[in-house]
């Protein structure tokens, strides 16, 4: 039996573009916009903010395996933090290696990319990695 759970980061009202253009950062507010660009063209969906950080395109209902729970989230988003991009493709990268030897200076973590700036990055390689994202949904 599933159980939806209330999580922390929910879908808001808050404006996007206002939240990009209050960035400190002149490189991650471009970064941001090219992100928002890349991300919509791809995946079909309008940016929308999720919480007060994260930027999220469409949405589904995630089911843990294990426990059942139930979750709403988006299909693929990203974050500009502080010192980095973090973009959020919900992927074993694992799966992904020859995408990933061509992208450029990156880190990753659980279904993560983590990229200082878009420049580090090849961009194909990126989209690619967005399209097999969304693939994977």
């Amino acid at each position: 039996m599933s159980k939806l759970v209330k999580i922390k980061t929910q879908q808001t009202t808050a404006n996007v573009e206002v939240f990009v253009n209050n960035l400190e950062n002149e490189q991650q507010r471009a970064d941001s916009f090219t992100l928002i660009e890349m991300m919509k063209k791809i995946s079909g969906e309008e940016p929308k903010m999720w919480g007060t950080s994260i930027i999220g395109f469409g949405s589904k209902r995630y089911q843990s395996p294990k426990t059942g729970r139930e979750v709403d989230w988006f299909l693929v988003g990203f974050s500009p933090r502080k010192s980095k991009l973090s973009l959020y493709l919900n992927i074993d990268f694992n799966k992904h290696e020859e995408a990933l030897q061509k992208l450029g200076k990156f880190k990753t973590g659980v279904g993560c990319l983590y990229i200082n700036k878009l420049t580090d990055v090849n961009h194909e390689q990126l989209e690619k990695l967005i399209i097999k994202a969304l693939q994977d949904k």
